[in-house]
């Protein structure tokens, strides 16, 4: 039953599938009807084929994934692994004048050319770097199916299509095994029997019109200068090996047998030659084993997997598309970030599937895509998934110190803002993919995780460590202006002014300025945690020495001292010491209050012309902080029912032209997908600054009924859970795995808390907006109720 076949890229035209994530009372079987599949509360369904890989089913676990989806002419498996890189650097990069003191030089000069041919524009007249797509399978039916129903059971982490041709059916499952790394599918039915199955590699040696414009868009794979794929069938297995132009060769080995009951079962790896020196053959016989183990064993080992993951936080909300979205982008985040794989890039561990490089190369945009990608994570109590972005970042210090000297020509680290999985850089607008200070907020993943764990040896050997060297490279090119304010010899703020010579701002934007107080503002509390005496007053001392944020007579913040923002712009990053810095603090100072308030309301005045998806997250988690849970929940719904497709993925522009952003395009990318997550939890919990504010932004709509959610994950390692109705608080428990006092504010009517704990009750006088100090051992927990 297996096929060989050569892989030509071609684009297919979208078709829009409804998503069904209703309630689970209403009528299953109407829905499912014809398809014979047993819905779950939020499982995604589709009645029409999937005619799109960026609204496909998708599999993941970490390391690899899959979409899913296609008519049954074929039925196609888009295969992806987070590993499979073509890491040769420009030649530009590798020149000895790719320097920062040469760009300096340029801007000063004015010589956009120089700019442009030297630090950016090799990015799109190359196409390495890249993130590599791995190949696809492809079950091949006669004809397309006649009714096709598609279904990913989130919770079970596992796909299944149903597709009737005539009287015939056919029924196909399948996931991507959460530990052993194998794709499985299970094919069923009289129609299953005859479909044939190929292995299909990319498309690297195909004709390639030359001439034209190379945008990140439309950059074909044959562009890459790969061999053909050998393709090879021996002992049942069927398998292509690629080799690329540098040492990386990888290949996609598939099996099949039938079993006992007359259906198909097929297993799948997808391996490289960095897996260890026999990396062919012991993926070969990895699929054999798992072929003569048979599909049901590991899908309960995968499902057992699953369940404990669902088992470390949830939630309960009266709207049921915040609560689907909630569970899907988390159902994302461990299918494509787990400890021990790579970190998301730009489209996670699902590769376009069209015969061209992915949006943007599928590279790693430190200047925002990254950080958004990992905000969520600690807060949903998800924290080795997240660890996977931790230890990147930590395992590539070495490549950032290179980075530092070579062109920094500084001590420390520093990583450029547009790289490959290992640090390399790879160009672009240089204003913002070779910004000093992108890399100070790479710095708050540390600063993250160290607040939310209380892990006082991470904030030791790690936390403190990063920043500290982080500071060094940045301290090299800090010197004192006219004024004696310390600056930057360029400076900008993403994206403004996009790569034109307008967007090097003069004096320092805003942007840099929020990083670097932010930078040595948590050096200084980091020091002095650790009894760092010495270092606590020399970062204490620079931070004196850096200028304030520039605001206009409107109470706004600028872009720079020299210029606010006039109209609409995607990128908030003005904006940066609101959120996710938050070094303004509007709760204990008016000032600060004035200034967010006129700020968010000045980007009200602007519109939404120019914004993408990530300007509707950033807004909601905005709105969120502000207590503005009508803003909120508002900006995440335009954002999930207009700039998402039907599977969840995040596609950037408003693709269904519904008048809400001038951008009409579709590149997938998923920060925006992690980031509009974060905003929903910010609605259901502060946690910042160490006081606990629970339901502190839920619409007038949600404090009306039920609302709750489990073991969220607040700073210094306390564990909230929390349920309201009615308006009405009903509990909130805390459990705490380090011991430490806890602060609980009071946002409820009633001036006095039931404290619940070893069986006994205390009286806690707090008035309403007032805070409670909970002390806590280690493991120990407690209920807090409001006295009726």
């Amino acid at each position: 039953m297996l096929m060989r076949h050569s892989w030509s890229g071609y684009v297919t035209s979208g078709v829009t599938n409804r998503v069904v994530t209703e309630h689970l009372n209403m009528n299953w079987e109407a829905l499912s009807q014809g398809g014979g599949l047993k819905l779950e509360k939020h499982d995604l369904l589709f009645k029409e084929p999937i005619a799109r890989w960026d609204e496909a089913l998708p599999l993941g676990n970490g390391l690899t994934g899959c979409l899913l989806w296609g008519d049954g002419a074929p039925l196609r498996f888009s295969l992806d692994r987070g590993d499979l890189w073509d890491l040769r650097l420009a030649p530009e990069v590798l020149d000895e004048r790719f320097t920062y003191a040469e760009l300096i030089d340029c801007v000063r000069r004015g010589d956009q050319e120089e700019l442009q041919a030297r630090f950016d524009s090799s990015y799109e007249r190359y196409p390495y770097p890249t993130k590599l797509p791995a190949g696809r399978l492809e079950l091949r039916m006669e004809q397309p199916a006649d009714q096709v129903v598609s279904r990913l059971a989130l919770r079970e982490a596992c796909a299944h299509v149903d597709l009737s041709f005539g009287s015939r059916t056919m029924q196909v499952s399948s996931f991507l095994h959460a530990e052993n790394g194998l794709g499985y599918m299970r094919i069923a039915g009289e129609a299953g029997m005859s479909g044939k199955l190929a292995v299909v590699p990319p498309d690297y040696t195909g004709i390639h019109e030359e001439g034209g414009d190379h945008d990140v868009f439309n950059t074909s794979l044959t562009r890459l200068g790969f061999p053909a794929a050998t393709l090879h069938e021996e002992g049942g297995l069927c398998w292509f090996h690629q080799k690329t132009l540098l040492e990386l060769e990888y290949a996609i080995i598939v099996g099949e047998r039938e079993s006992a009951e007359g259906e198909r079962l097929v297993v799948y790896a997808i391996a490289a030659n960095h897996d260890g020196e026999a990396w062919l053959e012991e993926a070969k016989r990895k699929v054999k084993a798992a072929l003569a183990e048979g599909y049901d064993g590991a899908l309960r080992d995968h499902a057992a997997w699953w369940k404990l993951y669902w088992d470390k936080s949830s939630i309960s909300l009266p709207d049921e598309e915040a609560e689907g979205m909630w569970l899907l982008t988390n159902y994302l985040l461990a299918s494509c970030s787990r400890k021990g794989a790579p970190p998301m890039p730009l489209q996670g561990v699902w590769t376009a599937d069209e015969g061209k490089l992915p949006p943007w190369k599928g590279d790693y945009h430190n200047d925002l895509n990254t950080q958004l990608s990992y905000w969520h994570y600690m807060k949903a109590n998800r924290l080795e998934e997240g660890e996977s972005f931790i230890d990147f970042l930590w395992e590539l210090r070495p490549a950032a110190r290179a980075f530092a000297q070579s062109f920094y020509d500084a001590p420390g680290i520093n990583l450029p803002s547009v790289m490959t999985l290992k640090g390399g850089a790879m160009c672009g607008w240089p204003m913002y993919s070779l910004s000093i200070t992108n890399h100070i907020w790479l710095c708050q993943a540390f600063d993250h995780y160290w607040l939310y764990t209380g892990d006082r040896t991470f904030l030791r050997e790690k936390a403190y460590i990063y920043f500290k060297e982080s500071a060094e490279c940045v301290l090299r090119w800090l010197t004192p202006g006219e004024d004696g304010k310390l600056r930057l010899p360029v400076s900008s703020s993403p994206e403004f002014h996009d790569n034109r010579l307008a967007a090097w701002l003069d004096p320092m934007s805003n942007y840099d300025v929020a990083l670097l107080m932010y930078l040595f503002r948590r050096l200084a509390d980091m020091a002095e945690r650790l009894e760092l005496h010495e270092e606590c007053n020399r970062w204490s001392a620079v931070l004196t020495q850096l200028p304030e944020l520039a605001v206009n007579e409107r109470d706004v913040l600028m872009v720079n001292p020299e210029e606010s923002l006039t109209e609409s712009h995607r990128h908030f990053s003005h904006m940066m010491a609101v959120y996710p810095l938050q070094l303004l603090d509007p709760r204990n100072s008016e000032r600060d209050k004035k200034v967010v308030g006129a700020s968010i309301y000045n980007l009200e005045v602007l519109g939404k012309g120019q914004w993408v998806g990530f300007s509707f997250a950033w807004a909601a988690a905005m709105y969120a902080q502000q207590g503005n849970g009508e803003a909120a929940i508002y900006h995440l719904q335009q954002m999930w029912r207009y700039l998402c497709s039907p599977n969840g993925f995040h596609l950037n522009g408003d693709f269904r032209n519904a008048g809400v952003t001038m951008f009409h395009y579709r590149p997938f990318t998923l920060e925006s997908n992690f980031a509009a997550i974060s905003a929903l939890q910010d609605m259901l919990l502060h946690a910042d600054g160490g006081t606990l504010r629970v339901f502190p932004a839920i619409p007038a709509e949600w404090a009306e009924r039920e609302v709750a959610f489990r073991d969220f994950r607040g700073e210094m390692g306390i564990v909230i859970s929390a349920r309201m109705c009615a308006g009405q608080l009903e509990y909130v428990e805390l459990r705490a795995e380090r011991a430490g006092a806890f602060r609980l504010q009071n946002d409820f009517s009633g001036e006095r808390l039931h404290l619940h704990r070893d069986g006994k009750t205390e009286v806690v006088v707090c008035g309403r907006n007032e805070i409670a100090d909970i002390p806590l051992e280690a493991g120990e927990s407690c209920t807090v109720t409001l006295m009726k």
